[in-house]
Order: C-alpha cells, then sequence, then structure tokens
C-alpha cells in the first residue's frame, strides 16, 4: 500500500490512462469475479443482463427501444455500448472528458450518445426520465457529502416509478479496511495500468441503501440462485472488495 494524504480518486488517472483504461475495461480484465457470493455473478455481463430483465418486469413484450436508460459514470462506454447495442434507449455520462473522448472513439455510433457531467452535481434530465440506471464502481470517486447529498438523491428523481438502479460500490470489507489508511480511503497499486497508484472512498453498502430506502427505492431481493438479487459479494483482480446490488423505485 502506498499512503497518499491528498488522494485524487479518479479525474488525473483517467486523464493520463483513458486510452489504457478503455482496452481494459472492454477486455473485461478486472471485471470477472470467479468467488463472488451469488452464483449467478460471473462477470459484467451477467449484472447488464440481470438489469435488462429487471428492467423489462410486466412489461416483457414491450420493445427495448421504449426503455431509456442512463450509465452514470460511463468511463469508456462499454457498458453504453453493449445495452445501446441490445436496443435500449441510453445514454452516458463521465465527469473526464479524456474518457468521453476514449469512448467516441471506441463507438462512434453512439458519440452523440455521451457526454460529460458531474455526478457531483444536478443531473440536466427532466425528473422520472429514466427506466433504469446503471453506477457501477463510480461513486468510489465522489466524496461522501456529494454521494448522499447530491449523486443518490438525483438517481432517484431522474428515475421513473418502478425503474431500476444497478449500483456497485467498493465497500468497508474486512479485506479493504485492512489496507485503508484511515478506515475511509484505500489505496492500492494497479499493475493494469504501469504500476499506477489508485485511492478509492470506501462505502458501507448498508448506509448506501439505507440513504436510497429513504429516496424510495427497495433493494430487490435474493430470489435464488439463478437471479442475481439481494447484496452480492465479490473481490476483482486490484484486488478490491465490492457490493453490487438493484433497487427499485415505488411506483
Amino acid at each position: 500500500m502506498t499512503k497518499s494524504k491528498s488522494p485524487d480518486y479518479s479525474e488525473s488517472f483517467y486523464r493520463e490512462h483513458s486510452e489504457r483504461y478503455g482496452v481494459v475495461q472492454h477486455a473485461f480484465t478486472q471485471s470477472i469475479y470467479p468467488n463472488a457470493s451469488h452464483p449467478a455473478l460471473g462477470d459484467d455481463v451477467d449484472l447488464l443482463l440481470r438489469l435488462i430483465e429487471l428492467t423489462h418486469g410486466r412489461k416483457a413484450d414491450e420493445p427495448a427501444y421504449n426503455f431509456t436508460g442512463l450509465d452514470a459514470g460511463c468511463a469508456t462506454a462499454r457498458d453504453t455500448y453493449f445495452l445501446w447495442k441490445a436496443g435500449y434507449d441510453i445514454v452516458g455520462i463521465d465527469a473526464v472528458y479524456e474518457n468521453i473522448e476514449t469512448a467516441s472513439t471506441l463507438h462512434p455510433e453512439i458519440a452523440d450518445r455521451l457526454s460529460v457531467a458531474d455526478l457531483r452535481c444536478p443531473l440536466d434530465f427532466p425528473e422520472e426520465f429514466f427506466d433504469f440506471i446503471v453506477c457501477d464502481a463510480v461513486i468510489q470517486h465522489i466524496e461522501p457529502h456529494f454521494v448522499f447529498g447530491v449523486t443518490l438523491p438525483e438517481f432517484a428523481r431522474v428515475l421513473k416509478p418502478g425503474g431500476v438502479l444497478q449500483l456497485m460500490v467498493k465497500n468497508k470489507s474486512e479485506f479493504n479496511l485492512s489496507k485503508s489508511e484511515d478506515n475511509e480511503i484505500m489505496t492500492v497499486i494497479d499493475s493494469d495500468y504501469g504500476d499506477a497508484v489508485r485511492s478509492f472512498q470506501l462505502y458501507d453498502e448498508k448506509e448506501i441503501l439505507k440513504a436510497l430506502e429513504a429516496l424510495g427505492l427497495r433493494l430487490i431481493e435474493y430470489e435464488g440462485p439463478e437471479k442475481i438479487g439481494g447484496m452480492v459479494y465479490f473481490r476483482d483482480s486490484k484486488p478490491v472488495d465490492h457490493c453490487v446490488f438493484y433497487l427499485r423505485k415505488g411506483e
């Protein structure tokens, strides 16, 4: 572990490594989870397929293009592109211009669907606009007072009643905390980027869930071994522990 008194959660890293990040992200190098707590989770594609299933819900016969989606913190737009190819009316936003530039180069077909936006600020979308939101391993780059004061309330605001939020966080597991200087920030060396030092804000997933429940969203509970649900835990290749879960906004 390398200590840092003033960790940069994301922006300088992505500005320097956005092209390499696009390669790593699209190759799923850090997105395969052999030891996930739920047997249906093997990688990020499994999460997206479950999101699709949950989004359709009772509207199983409705075409995908009738569903609007937001990839919040899309980075180089791997998931945005996946869902667009599946037929969904999805847009991607990211706080780092270089990520959007790389994403537009990788996927020129959706360049007009990608834009720069900071999740620490109110979203430039109408109330109850999206059928689903994906926010995977993004709030780790945002300070808690923004997450609880802006980011999560904005997700609740722009999500339609009955809509689904897929949220992944780097959590305060015993493993992560053992590598954290102050029980809040975890710093690791990421060998996929030439031994770059990366720092992440850790979150208590139960605290996040409680905040979202207060905003009118409810956890999609465990339904059995074939359908991802409940609070699901895994460790990625860096290695860092995560929790991922789905919530549905009340109708």
